[in-house]
C-alpha cells in the first residue's frame, strides 16, 4: 500500500484528513486518501500518501490551508521513519 520512499501525513480526526484531501485535490496535487497503516496507530484511521517527491508541494499546501498533520512519516527499509510532526 506505501511504497519504499513515500511519504504518509496522519492527521488529528477524520475531519481534518478530510479537509486536506479536498484542499490538495483542488490544487491538483499527486496524493491518495488511504487507510492509516497500523504501524502508524492513527485515531482518525486514515491517512494521506504522496511521493517523496511531492512532498515540497504538498507540505507547502498543507501550511497555506493550516491543515498540519499531526505526523509525517517515510516509508524506508520496511518500516516508517518520522519526517516531521506538529
Amino acid at each position: 500500500m506505501v511504497a519504499e520512499g513515500e511519504r504518509v501525513a496522519i492527521f488529528h480526526s477524520i475531519h481534518k484528513v478530510m479537509n486536506a484531501e479536498a484542499c490538495l485535490k483542488l490544487k491538483r496535487a499527486a496524493i491518495l486518501l488511504i487507510p492509516a497503516p497500523r504501524e502508524l496507530g492513527s485515531d482518525c484511521g486514515l491517512a494521506i500518501r504522496y511521493a517523496e517527491g511531492d512532498a515540497e508541494q504538498v507540505e507547502a499546501i498543507l501550511v497555506d490551508a493550516g491543515l498540519l498533520p499531526k505526523e509525517v512519516f517515510r516509508r524506508e527499509k520496511g518500516g516508517f521513519v518520522p519526517v516531521a510532526g506538529d
